[in-house]
């Protein structure tokens, strides 16, 4: 009984969970499109990661969330940080150094996973957004594709048929459920039946002939 339980609570966990990703990358889409940029959570952007060049904290594929604002020069050597290159790429590194010319701060950043530290020093004027740790793997690919030419219809059309599979396989466990029921309580009815008729019959006696 806790097996069947156990597998019916996880089989609920991993079909909401599915429901909710999709719909959180339905509105990041949406909220993409409408807004001109990047989609933006409460002053939070999130931005897709392409490259490998961070892992194994950041994994190719995924979803982060970055904040963006407040004064660019304040960042210590360690943080990660995005910022705009000299070619317009917009690049999550982590700094390596931090370099103060006169009023001027520079930070000379390196992906995890490069071997050398990035080619150019980024100026904290380049500076976009701070990486505050909360990345989702692998839904960065499904964000992506969403903006290709069908993906966004593809993606409502899986949306809709988990939610129509989900809708039936509820439907059919309730009827499910409400068929033992009403079995179950005809098998006890019929028992108390034969039960009282038992007693009443022991308690039956044929007339005596006059």
């Amino acid at each position: 009984m806790k097996t069947r339980v156990l597998k019916k609570w996880i089989s609920n966990f991993i079909t909401t969970s599915l429901c909710v990703l999709l719909l959180i990358m339905i509105c990041a889409v949406i909220l993409s499109k409408t807004s001109g940029g990047k989609p933006n959570f409460f002053g939070y952007q999130l931005l897709t990661v392409q490259s490998g060049s961070m892992e194994p904290a950041i994994k190719t594929g995924s979803i982060i969330a970055v904040k963006p604002g407040g004064d660019m020069a304040r960042f210590k050597k360690g943080e990660i940080i995005t910022f705009k290159t000299n070619d317009d790429l917009i690049v999550t590194h982590r700094i390596v150094d931090k370099i103060k010319n006169g009023n001027q701060v520079s930070y000379r950043t390196k992906g995890d996973n490069n071997q050398t530290s990035d080619l150019n020093l980024v100026s904290s004027n380049n500076v976009l957004a701070e990486y505050k740790h909360f990345t989702i793997p692998f839904i960065g690919y499904i964000a992506t594709f969403s903006k290709s030419k069908n993906g966004m219809a593809i993606i409502l059309f899986l949306l809709g048929l988990v939610l129509l599979i989900g809708s039936i396989i509820f439907v059919w466990n309730t009827l499910a459920k409400d068929n033992k029921r009403r079995i179950a309580n005809e098998m006890n009815l019929e028992d108390r039946l034969k039960k009282n008729g038992g007693i009443q019959n022991k308690n039956f006696s044929l007339p005596k002939k006059l």
